[in-house]
C-alpha cells in the first residue's frame, strides 16, 4: 500500500472537475512568504482514514518567491450534487454528496450559478497570468546567461532589447520587491495582485456577485487583454525568432 498512490476527484452536476487531491506529495511545491499553501494530501495509512474537503475549488498558483498579501484558495462550491471518485490503481469508488443551501440566505439559483461562473473564469485568468509570469521570468533568467556567450554585437544588442522587454512586462505584472505585509507602502502592488484582490473580495461566504466586482473585473480584463497580448507576442514570436538566431550562431536556445 505504501507504494500505491491514491487520488480523489470531485465533479459537479455538469461533470466539471471542481477539485482533485492525491496522496502523492507535490515535488514542485515550495513554500514562501506571500505564496499559496500546499495542496492537502490524502492519507493512505493502514486502517480507517479521514479526509475533509473544505468545499473549495483548486488552489491557484503563485509567483515564485513573490509576496502577495492575499488568499490563493479557490472559491467555495455552490449548493448542488457532487460526485466524488476515489481511485486506487485501477479500482474506482464513487459516491455522491450534496451541498445544501443556507436557509437564511436570500439567494436565487441563478445567482449561485452566476457566482460560480464569475469565480471560475476569474480564477482561470489568474492561473494563466501567474503561469505566464513564471514561464517568462524563467526565460528572462536563461536569456541573461545566454547573452554571456554571444559574441556577435548585433545579436547581443537584439538579445538585450528582448531582455529589457521581458523585464518591463514582468514589472508591470508583479511586484518582486515586496517581502512582507507592509512593503506595499514602499513598493506598490502590480497587476496580478489587483486581480487576486478582486477574487478574494468576491469570494464571500455569501456566494453572490455584486455589481462592483463585475465593474472592477471589466476594468482589469481590459488591462489584461493588452498585457496578455504583449506576453504572448514575446513568448510565441520574439523568443522563438531569437532562438533561431542563437541556433544559427551555435549557441543553445532559451527553453519555454
Amino acid at each position: 500500500m505504501d507504494s500505491t498512490d491514491i487520488s480523489m476527484e470531485i465533479y459537479d452536476a455538469k461533470g466539471k472537475l471542481v477539485n482533485s487531491f492525491s496522496s502523492k506529495k507535490d515535488a514542485t511545491y515550495k513554500r514562501y512568504d506571500g505564496g499559496p499553501p500546499p495542496a492537502p494530501k490524502l492519507d493512505k495509512k493502514e486502517g480507517l482514514n479521514r479526509f475533509v474537503w473544505n468545499m473549495g475549488h483548486a488552489i491557484m498558483p503563485g509567483v515564485k518567491d513573490t509576496y502577495i498579501e492575499a488568499n490563493y484558495r479557490g472559491h467555495r462550491a455552490i449548493p448542488g450534487t457532487y460526485t466524488i471518485k476515489l481511485k486506487v490503481e485501477d479500482a474506482v469508488q464513487e459516491t455522491k454528496v450534496e451541498i445544501k443551501e443556507v436557509p437564511t440566505y436570500d439567494i436565487k439559483p441563478s445567482q449561485y450559478e452566476a457566482f460560480d461562473v464569475f469565480m471560475t473564469e476569474t480564477e482561470a485568468n489568474l492561473t494563466e497570468m501567474h503561469t505566464m509570469v513564471n514561464t517568462l521570468f524563467n526565460a528572462k533568467n536563461q536569456l541573461k546567461k545566454v547573452l554571456k556567450k554571444v559574441k556577435d554585437e548585433s545579436l547581443k544588442k537584439e538579445g538585450k532589447a528582448l531582455l529589457e522587454e521581458l523585464d518591463a512586462w514582468d514589472k508591470d505584472m508583479v511586484q518582486r520587491k515586496s517581502k512582507a505585509y507592509d512593503d506595499v507602502e514602499n513598493f506598490p502592488n502590480k497587476f496580478t495582485a489587483e486581480y487576486l484582490f478582486l477574487i478574494n473580495a468576491t469570494n464571500s461566504s455569501v456566494p453572490r456577485v455584486n455589481q462592483s466586482s463585475i465593474d472592477r473585473r471589466k476594468e482589469l480584463d481590459t488591462q489584461w487583454t493588452g498585457l496578455r497580448q504583449r506576453g504572448k507576442n514575446v513568448e510565441n514570436v520574439k523568443i522563438p525568432a531569437f532562438n533561431k538566431k542563437l541556433w544559427e550562431a551555435g549557441i543553445g536556445a532559451i527553453q519555454l
